[in-house]
């Protein structure tokens, strides 16, 4: 039928009147923030309803195939038996940076039975309008942003070329782009007698190649050009493209300010977060403008907090010997292998919360668990495309376990860039449901990941990569914060003031906690804010990153200090002191696939009502080094690493590694 006022519902379901009228912020009776969800309706069909039509007596077609949910509060229709076209987007839910996802389906009119599936999360801004084509914005992008949309486009060429979707990385009214971020409207399945290959990616590159930034054109015209004359490896290609996507990110300056904050909050009885760097401890700390991290303790009382402070130290010291290994290469480190020492050192974490958990005999809800999310700056060197060296190449990684999360945020978006481990996202990839239907389950937001509470055999790491080539905030928080979704309907007020002068990074993460325990004070709440600057022009005035023979000395006078700082921790109860004072056996297991068919088994967090679904496995300790990423150090650099064990006190050495 044809809509003649266009309403939206309030989503608080005690709301004594939730009709409002569409554009709103909040509701006129009970003052809940008003969601506006855009969805793009797929398929043929849909084209042909007119704007303006309400379908189901709920969505409200706004353009052609972008309809609004009218009542975002209500689960959407989704059958019993899932449809099939349905199943790649549920199996490809840990890429939603840049897909959409299975939302619901509709009915398309009366006259007609046919569903037609609903995609949220799709490539439209928050006032309805789609964003632009990669052909659309190509010529007004930077060479940076040119190379990394296509470095972008190749990262998602394998995960899509393996369920058979690749042809929807050739249709350039599918490749949208949110700034930085390439997003699909939707996927395109190949047909099964067309073999799609990288010289089908080639072709459809070459057209914007011709008129690519001068700084990149030879490079991304070569790169092109092998693509579709010979049988390229996969591999090569990457390379290649990364390394021009370094040299080119290397031309922009880069500027780092990072502070951070834990808050016990108005109702708990002690904190059990822990992050890096936190305003109370870490002014000084050369890892300040590299590394942050947000951790969110599991397991009470002299468990919760022991966890996710342990998870901080050994993440620090892990850190800190990686970069010296950075600085003294002459070469780049490809991304693969970062990604992989970044595994290995949450690897390393989750065995030492585990071997404390042993030790302790802890079983069940008793076991200290923590959720991660941490961020590196990796500067390493790099020749520039106009000939001269750099000492950063702006390369972010990003790595969490659990539902602390991390946001992208600019002065025109805010973008969660990770994905909760919980058992709403489990259903989901499992594709045994959509995920907003798996929001209804009474443990949709039970935990299916933390470290600490089985060998990290158990776990399934993803680590991402990010290019900083824009003006931006990197926020971490614990769920304190992004709990009911206060992230994204407060950013524009919490974050715009920094991106635009008018407010520090400390009194922004203090103003980010405020809100925290004002909207959400059930919980203790973590921040940490970076805010990273490449405009060359009105840079704030902060201290520029440490040269690495600098950063090289300090690791050294502070490695001791560090290790004595983990058997002695300020601000703990006298028991969670003696837990503390552990030896710990260490090893990197290998990480085989997460099974799906062993029955999870839950365990809360005291007073909050989360819980941590174990997807099941035997807890085995693996002898090898101690003292927490003293181990991760010994394998990347031996004769380094027995170099600085020479320089412990007598009583300490017995902890290092000897070689084999």
């Amino acid at each position: 039928m044809i809509s003649t006022q266009l309403i939206i519902f309030c989503i608080n379901p005690r709301c004594n009147s939730p009709i409002n009228p569409m554009g709103d912020s909040v509701c006129a009776s009970c003052q809940t923030p008003l969601v506006h969800r855009y969805l793009w309706a797929t398929g043929s069909l849909s084209a042909q309803i007119s704007p303006g039509t309400k379908v189901a007596d709920r969505y409200e077609v706004i353009k052609q195939q972008i309809w609004l949910d009218t009542q975002p509060g209500l689960p959407p229709d989704v059958p019993e038996e899932l449809p099939k076209e349905v199943i790649p987007y549920l199996q490809l839910y840990q890429e939603q940076l840049h897909l959409p996802q299975a939302y619901g389906f509709a009915s398309n009119l009366q006259e007609d039975t046919t569903d037609i599936l609903l995609l949220e999360n799709a490539p439209i801004d928050k006032t309805g309008n789609i964003y632009p084509t990669i052909v659309e914005t190509w010529q007004e992008a930077t060479a940076v942003r040119q190379v990394y949309w296509l470095w972008q486009i190749l990262q998602l060429w394998t995960p899509l070329a393996e369920l058979g979707f690749s042809r929807s990385l050739l249709v350039a009214d599918n490749l949208r782009v949110e700034g930085w971020c390439v997003r699909l409207l939707e996927l395109y399945q190949t047909p099964d007698n067309e073999k799609l290959s990288l010289q089908n990616l080639g072709e459809c590159w070459q057209f914007w190649v011709v008129s690519a930034k001068a700084s990149v054109a030879k490079g991304l015209q070569n790169i092109v050009q092998q693509m579709c004359e010979t049988e390229t490896e996969l591999e090569t290609i990457n390379i290649q493209l990364n390394n021009l996507l370094l040299a080119a990110a290397a031309e922009l300056p880069l500027v780092l300010k990072a502070a951070g904050s834990t808050d016990i909050g108005p109702m708990m009885a002690q904190n059990e977060d822990a992050c890096y760097p936190n305003s109370l401890s870490d002014l000084d700390e050369p890892l300040l403008r590299c590394l942050s991290i947000v951790c969110d303790g599991i397991g009470g009382h002299e468990g919760g907090e022991v966890a996710s402070q342990l998870a901080v130290q050994s993440v620090k010291l892990q850190i800190r010997a990686l970069l010296t290994e950075v600085t003294e290469q002459t070469v780049l480190f490809p991304p693969e292998l970062l990604q992989e020492q970044l595994e290995a050192s949450l690897r390393v974490v989750n065995n030492l919360i585990c071997a404390r958990n042993d030790e302790q005999k802890r079983q069940g809800r008793e076991r200290m668990a923590t959720t991660i999310v941490m961020a590196l700056q990796v500067p390493q060197r790099v020749q520039t495309s106009t000939g001269w060296q750099s000492n950063n190449t702006h390369e972010l990684y990003l790595a969490n376990v659990g539902d602390s999360r991390a946001y992208w945020i600019t002065r025109n978006s805010c973008q969660l860039l990770t994905v909760d481990d919980d058992v709403a996202t489990r259903e989901v990839r499992l594709a045994k449901s959509l995920y907003r239907k798996a929001l209804f389950r009474p443990d949709a937001s039970a935990l299916t990941q933390a470290l600490g509470t089985r060998d990290s055999e158990s776990l399934r790491l993803k680590v991402q990569r990010f290019i900083l080539e824009e003006d931006g905030i990197l926020l971490l928080c614990s769920d304190g914060l992004s709990d009911r979704n206060w992230v994204e309907q407060s950013w524009q007020d919490y974050a715009i003031p920094v991106l635009t002068g008018q407010l520090t990074v400390e009194d922004a993460v203090c103003n980010w906690i405020n809100l925290a325990n004002e909207k959400n004070g059930h919980d203790n709440t973590s921040v940490v804010l970076t805010y990273c600057r490449v405009s060359p022009e009105y840079l704030v005035p902060v201290t520029p990153a440490l040269p690495e023979e600098i950063i090289e000395a300090e690791i050294q006078e502070e490695e001791l200090e560090e290790l004595e700082e983990l058997e002695e921790p300020t601000s703990f109860t006298e028991s969670s002191q003696i837990l503390l004072d552990l030896d710990l056996d260490l090893a990197l297991p290998e990480d085989p696939p997460l099974s799906p068919e062993i029955p999870p088994t839950l365990i809360t967090k005291p007073k909050r009502g989360k819980r941590l679904v174990m997807l099941g496995g035997v807890l085995a300790l693996l002898v090898g080094g101690t003292s927490l990423g003293l181990f991760a150090w010994w394998q990347i650099n031996p004769q380094g690493f027995q170099q600085m064990c020479r320089q412990l006190p007598q009583k300490m050495q017995s902890v290092c590694p000897t070689e084999t």
